[in-house]
């Protein structure tokens, strides 16, 4: 058996500031040793269910960011950037199952630190009229690969956004929302017995989670911060013009539609 787990930074518990997350941060350091902790309980917790093979993609900014000296023995790691899929770098139809650790909710909603992608740039992302963040759109990569995500860790927010896209999800909240940069946070070993215990539980019932499925054809917006931005990625061909602040592609595929996105947030990032 073989599991996928994609790790973020936003959604572990502890984790509430830019200090936290920015690699000039002072903090971060700390909080990369609160992320490879957590992504250790799901690995113990999936050995335990029977998994053969762990794949951890890190998923966080310049996706290098887990502790790869501190991470379990038993796991690979994907780390660094560019990657195609960027945060479901790796991820194949050879794969039983995928786990998201860390995840946080879409730019707009609240949530501990929300965003989409890129904070200072992306507005909000729609797929055929609807509003989808991180989750949904890693998600449906998987879904396309026929892999169903069995678990996400994250915020309570976070787990009411997942179980609205797929209600039978096993979610791990790891802390409570107050505002977008406080929390009540679990305490850290509670967290990790949740995280470990939740993810053997969901390994074990994956049968109950099917794969997430986006139906094509895929029409794609993509709103920004400001007009600037929108005028930059107004010049990728593909790319139609919506509103000032708005842009449209249209894709057969998820993974095309993904990799569009993906371009246009490298393309417009430095201008944020």
């Amino acid at each position: 058996m073989k599991l996928f787990i994609s790790a973020d930074i936003e959604g572990v518990s502890g984790v509430v500031d830019a200090e936290h997350t920015g690699r000039t941060g002072r903090e971060h350091d700390r909080a990369r040793m609160y992320m490879t902790q957590e992504v250790n309980a799901c690995i113990e917790g999936a050995l335990e269910a029977g998994v053969r093979e762990v794949v951890v993609n890190d998923s966080h900014g310049t996706m290098r960011n887990i502790l790869f000296e501190h991470l379990h023995p038993k796991a690979d790691l994907i780390s660094g950037s560019p990657k195609k899929l960027a945060m479901v770098e790796g991820l194949t139809e050879k794969f039983d199952a995928a786990i998201f650790i860390g995840y946080h909710t879409r730019m707009g909603t609240n949530g501990i630190l929300n965003h989409t992608f890129h904070g200072r740039a992306i507005r909000n992302i729609r797929v055929n009229g609807n509003d989808y963040g991180e989750f949904g759109l890693n998600a449906a990569v998987a879904g396309y690969y026929g892999v169903p995500v069995v678990m996400v860790s994250g915020c309570d927010l976070l787990s009411e956004e997942a179980t609205a896209l797929i209600p039978n999800i096993n979610t791990v909240v790891v802390k409570k929302t107050m505002n977008r940069t406080t929390a009540r946070n679990v305490s850290m070993k509670q967290t990790h017995e949740k995280i470990r215990s939740m993810t053997l539980q969901a390994i074990k019932e994956r049968v109950n989670n099917k794969p997430y499925l986006i139906q094509a054809p895929l029409h794609v917006e993509v709103s920004f911060m400001h007009t600037g931005l929108a005028d930059i990625a107004e010049t990728l061909p593909v790319v139609k013009r919506v509103d000032h602040l708005t842009v449209a592609i249209n894709t057969d595929t998820i993974i095309d539609a993904y990799r569009y996105i993906r371009s246009l947030i490298m393309m417009v990032g430095s201008y944020a």
